[in-house]
């Protein structure tokens, strides 16, 4: 059992990937510190722990979008979250956390609005250039903002601390890993993106690739990380072109290929982005256009302005473009290593630390 004399982190972050790994990375560091931390999410951010230390605590917590599902629902949505504050109140007087951190999502309105109505030192941590929904709401109501991108669209008086977006160990362990600049031997391409809207690479890609010039095109090797939908037609497209590629739903070795590849193509998720930069690798970044807010496109911003990534809108992203960035970046050994190093330099590698700081500040543990 957990001794209840250590101070507790209530960590509060919705159903995805993009919220649940950075919440985990801080779980880790924290746990290693000596803290007791307990997650506060919903049965799909359930789905993500596997991952988090085991001593960490899951409490699995009534909420609700607005966003999903019919008029029932929707009705129903206000009764659930209310619920849920109350079990979290319940829990958190039982339990006092020292400070509470929510990562997004409508899971953390529980937890967050616990915390306000307890006067418990409180922050948010937004992984997004442009911030989502809960997060806005609660931006003016917690005692530190933490942004994973920078810089963040804010709400007029929110001041935000830029702390970087965690990365998992994996990522880490290549901080910097050498980069081998394109050449007349074989090269890697990565090609990732995100469960949602991937397609596009899919659709567009492979006859990027097909299209180089017949001497670029037989030094490659790409690695493509596909929708099942569309893995069969993927392999189809490349093998047509005589392209040696691997094409996965899921590849669990990210962090080794983008480490390894001269180049990568990517949707440009907060994660996904931060992976990039604390390797350092040169990218063409395609973001969602359906994301919430235009997200990826401020996403991606940062890492093309500091020259480490080339960005094309989906709506430009045709065969013809996309080989043409290849080719840009794959025939300039130069300029690949330019970008390479400047990726390294925008990346935070840090980032788990930043939060960890500002997480005892909070609890004011001194540095």
């Amino acid at each position: 059992m957990s001794d209840s004399r250590l101070p507790l982190l209530l960590i509060a972050a919705g159903g995805t990937g993009g919220h649940m790994f950075p919440a985990q990375a801080l779980a880790e560091a924290m746990v290693r510190r000596g803290w007791r931390v307990k997650l506060s999410t919903d049965p799909r951010g359930a789905r993500y722990t596997g991952g988090f230390p085991h001593v960490v605590e899951v409490e699995q917590v009534a909420s609700a979008t607005f966003a999903r599902g019919g008029l029932a629902a929707k009705l129903a949505a206000p009764f659930r979250i209310a619920g849920g504050v109350f079990s979290a109140l319940m829990r958190n007087i039982s339990d006092r956390p020292a400070v509470v951190v929510g990562f997004g999502g409508y899971p953390t309105i529980p937890a967050l609005s616990s915390a306000w109505l307890l006067r418990i030192p409180r922050a948010i941590h937004e992984q997004n250039g442009v911030m989502g929904k809960v997060n806005r709401t609660f931006a003016k109501h917690v005692d530190a903002f933490a942004c994973g991108t920078w810089p963040t669209d804010l709400p007029p008086g929110v001041e935000g601390i830029h702390t970087g977006n965690p990365v998992r160990a994996a990522v880490l362990e290549r901080y910097g890993a050498s980069y081998i600049v394109p050449g007349d031997y074989p090269m890697s391409i990565l090609v990732i993106g995100g469960s949602q809207g991937a397609r596009v690479l899919s659709d567009v890609v492979p006859a990027a690739i097909a299209a180089l010039p017949d001497r670029l095109r037989g030094l490659l090797r790409v690695a493509h990380q596909a929708r099942p939908e569309d893995q069969e037609r993927v392999i189809a497209a490349y093998a047509e072109a005589g392209i040696e590629a691997e094409v996965q739903p899921f590849f669990r070795d990210v962090p080794k290929r983008l480490a390894e590849c001269q180049l990568v193509i990517s949707r440009s998720g907060a994660s996904s982005v931060a992976d990039i930069s604390v390797i350092g690798r040169p990218s063409i970044l395609i973001p969602y256009a359906a994301a919430a807010g235009d997200h990826q496109t401020a996403n991606a911003h940062g890492l093309v302005e500091a020259g480490g990534a080339i960005l094309v809108p989906e709506s430009a992203a045709t065969p013809t473009s996309i080989a043409e960035q290849i080719a840009l970046v794959l025939g300039h050994p130069e300029g690949a290593a330019h970008m390479a190093r400047s990726a390294l330099a925008y990346g935070v590698p840090d980032a788990t630390e930043r939060l960890v700081i500002l997480v005892e500040e909070l609890a004011g543990i001194p540095q």
